[in-house]
């Protein structure tokens, strides 16, 4: 019925032709089967449908009517094909409901009888289900914690490590626990927590260890002396032993073929410290030798290192240790007010600075990069120059000999002891030059002292010997030899006076105490012997000889103290060339070498003889001068005594006896000292004739005056002193002798006639002394004789006196012109 009303309202289609017919058969069957596809879109089918002809559509619904009906149709076959079977089975299905019934009520019981069995069953499988789900629980469980365990424990371990202040493993564990087992449990909440304190522990430790380190730092400071003073001490000792060894060795008696200390071998390792094994021969009694190990614990140092490195920040660290170590160089560095006081205070200066750099050494061998050589040798540089300083400084105000020599010995064990550690040390061994020269310096003075008690002490006397014991001993302490003193009798004297061979022995102990300044300088025995020679020089040409000088100058030295030093600078000099011997002897150096220093004693002898010389010289006219002082002329009398004068007399007395001891000086010593007195003897004396102040001479006084003079020629003429020559003496008093003989004589006009004359009587008398005297006589004739005038003879000696003392002025007057 529906495709009859499609089919009425449809229009009828127009007629074609057949093979339009089967064209739109085909399309249209295409069509239809597209439609009936339930897979393919509609849209397009129907599309194709109302676009090609305007009458598709109408043609399109007949089709579609036809098929309809034509499928009706087969619908329609089939079912009647089918209905008799369909009428069968119903059939049969009606007759199998009642079973159907039957058994469904069979069913429901079996179900209800089943589901009353399976209760409890299911009782027990719910119950097994829940089971095995907390067993899987547990499983699941046991898996996580066995995965947590190994966090848990390595971070207990971690805190343990921690408490036990073993940071390095401790670091280590949290390394592993960040890379290892946090990774595996991240998920749960305690590990998050253990993942976040570990940057904090990581800060705490690094804290820890600095402050460790600090502690270290203070530590070392702490032990520096002793550190250094072991380290000096064990070079000292290897010195020692060299030296036993070398001098074994040259007698031919070593045998140990390694050095030992306190009965073990000692060895250097790489880092430099002293290592130690057993010789086996070692006794309990035996105090061990200690290293730095020893004496400072570089766990600390070792520890914050591996830290710092671990964490990443090494350069931090490398950084903080140097600047710490640069700030306790200048500390060490810096020495005490009064360290040049004692040797102590110099001692514990270079322990604190060799304990600094063997500590130094020890941790650039025993880290790696910690420090570095480079570092090292700054810091050794910058103390070097410190040190040279402080040292020049200190020991400019040191004036004790032993003090200087044995800051001398300490400069070497500790320039020994750092070169022993690879520093170069001879910027150290140019500065002993130094010391040296000062250790000479304090050596003059000590030595200045010595001579000075010597001369007080010394009684200024030949030295008495009573047996030739006595003789022996004298020998013995200075070389003298004389074959006709060895041949005289004991009780005898020898020339010298007990300072002699006491000088002598001072300047042999000063040469050993400058040899000892050069001991251990590593210098040859050439240089060795050169500094001795400069040395005692120094000691002969300055001390020695500034010592003379002062005692020749000293007041109460006489004139017999005076002939004694004469004779001991002869005897000293003539010493001088035992003395070259005895430096020869020590150094073992050829006098005959090149560049061998002469001793300058000589030289130094004669000046202080010729000082003596002119000293005596000096003192016999000072003695002269205070005789005649004593002077007591009536220069106003008639007529003189008869005899000499009583101050000339004792003069002459003193002369002879102070010439007696000129036996013992040289034979010229004893001339010139004798020639020297009787001029100025006569000076004296012709000063006193023509002083200004003399206003008056009588004829009396000239005949007392030269009765004197005549005592002092006899003097002269009995040869006070051997070895002059006829009337040499004699001349010292011609001048005063002439001028007498003129006045006495009265001979004025063989005096006038032959002045100028080579051959005259009175050739040594001058006019203006003449004159002087005359007017001094003019002027006492004058008031001595008021009534002169009133006699014949005297008016005519007046006027004498008047024309001669004309021509004497116009002589004078001549002269000047």
């Amino acid at each position: 019925m529906a495709a009859d009303r499609v089919h009425a309202a449809l229009p009828d289609p127009p007629l074609q032709s057949e093979d339009d017919d089967k064209e739109e058969e085909k399309t249209f069957g295409n069509i239809f089967a597209e439609l009936e596809s339930v897979d393919l879109p509609l849209g397009t089918t129907l599309r194709s449908i109302y676009d090609d002809q305007p009458n598709a559509h109408k043609r399109f619904m007949e089709k579609l009517d036809a098929r309809i009906r034509n499928h009706d149709r087969e619908i329609e076959k089939m079912c009647n094909f089918h209905h008799q079977g369909f009428v069968d089975a119903i059939t049969e299905l009606l007759k199998v409901r009642a079973d159907a019934e039957k058994l469904m009520c069979q069913v429901t019981d079996t179900n209800r009888r089943l589901q009353e069995a399976g209760r409890e069953v299911t009782a027990q499988t719910e119950e097994v289900i829940r089971c095995r789900i907390q067993q899987r629980n547990m499983a699941t469980t046991v898996e996580k914690l066995q995965l947590c365990i190994p966090v848990l424990e390595m971070y207990s371990k971690l805190k343990e490590q921690l408490e036990s202040k073993r940071y390095y493993a401790a670091l280590k564990t949290m390394e592993q626990l960040e890379k290892v087992y946090i990774p595996r449990v991240s998920q749960y909440r305690f590990c998050q927590i253990m993942a976040e304190n570990l940057p904090r522990l990581r800060e705490e430790i690094k804290e820890i260890s600095m402050s460790d380190l600090k502690d270290f730092l203070e530590s070392i400071r702490k032990h520096s002396d002793k550190v250094g003073e072991t380290a000096m001490r064990q070079a000292q000792q290897h010195r020692t032993f060299n030296s036993a060894v070398a001098k074994q060795a040259s007698t031919g008696h070593y045998t140990k073929p390694v050095y030992s200390l306190n009965g073990r071998t000692h060895t250097h390792t790489h880092n430099g410290l002293m290592m130690e094994e057993d010789s086996g021969e070692e006794e309990e009694a035996d105090e061990e030798v200690l290293t730095a190990q020893d004496l400072v614990d570089f766990s600390p140092v070792y520890r914050c290192l591996h830290i710092y490195t671990v964490l990443g920040d090494r350069e931090t660290f490398e950084n903080y240790y140097r600047k710490q170590r640069k700030k306790q160089a200048r500390l060490v560095l810096q020495p005490q007010a009064n360290m040049h006081e004692t040797v102590e205070g110099y001692r514990r200066y270079f322990n604190q600075i060799v304990g600094f750099f063997v500590v130094e050494d020890h941790i650039l061998h025993a880290t790696r990069g910690l420090v570095t050589r480079a570092f090292t040798d700054e810091l050794w540089n910058m103390a070097l120059s410190k040190i040279i300083a402080v040292l020049r400084t200190h020991s400019s105000y040191c004036d004790d000999p032993d003090l200087v020599l044995e800051l001398k010995n300490l400069i070497v064990i500790f320039a020994d002891t750092l070169q022993g550690y690879g520093f170069p040390v001879n910027r150290l061994f140019d500065l002993l030059f130094e010391v040296r020269d000062q250790y000479n310096e304090t050596l003059l003075k000590k030595w200045a002292l010595v001579f000075r008690e010597i001369f007080e002490l010394d009684n200024y006397s030949p030295i008495p010997v009573e047996t030739e014991e006595e003789y022996k001993l004298v020998v013995s302490r200075f070389p003298f030899h004389d074959a006709e003193i060895e041949k005289q009798d004991f009780p005898k004297k020898l020339p010298m006076s007990q300072s002699v061979p006491q000088i002598y022995t001072q300047v042999k102990e000063f040469i050993y105490a400058s040899l000892k300044f050069s001991e251990s300088l590593h210098r040859s025995s050439t240089e060795i012997d050169d500094m001795l020679r400069k040395s005692t020089n120094l000691l002969l040409t300055r001390t020695l000889s500034s010592c003379l000088q002062n005692l020749i100058k000293k007041p109460h030295i006489g004139l017999t103290e005076l002939v004694q030093i004469i004779i001991n600078t002869t005897h000293l000099e003539q010493a001088c060339r035992y003395l070259e011997e005895f430096i020869t002897n020590i150094t073992n150096v050829s006098p005959e070498t090149v560049h061998t220093t002469r001793l300058y004693g000589l030289s130094t002898f004669k000046d202080a003889r010729h000082a003596a010389e002119g000293e005596i010289y000096t003192k016999l006219n000072q003695k002269i001068d205070e005789f005649i002082q004593l002077a007591d002329y009536e220069w106003g009398m008639a007529e003189s005594d008869g005899r000499a004068s009583g101050y000339l007399m004792d003069l002459i007395n003193f002369l002879r006896s102070t010439f007696q001891v000129f036996t013992h000086l040289p034979g010229k010593v004893a001339q010139t000292a004798c020639m020297s007195a009787c001029k100025h003897l006569s000076t004296s004396l012709m000063q006193m004739l023509l002083d200004t102040e003399l206003k008056q001479i009588s004829m009396g006084a000239i005949q007392q005056f030269n009765l004197d003079v005549i005592q002092c020629e006899l003097f002269a003429s009995s040869e006070p002193v051997p070895g002059f020559q006829g009337d040499t003496l004699q001349l010292a008093f011609i001048d005063l002798r002439q001028l007498l003989d003129l006045f006495m004589v009265w001979d004025w006009s063989t005096y006038l006639a032959d002045y100028g004359q080579p051959t005259s009587k009175y050739l040594r008398v001058n006019p203006a002394t003449a004159l002087a005297l005359l007017e001094k006589m003019k002027d006492t004739s004058k008031k001595n004789n008021i009534f002169s005038q009133f006699r014949k003879n005297d008016r005519d000696k007046q006027k004498l006196i008047e024309t001669v003392v004309k021509q004497l002025r116009s002589l004078v007057n001549g002269m000047s012109s």
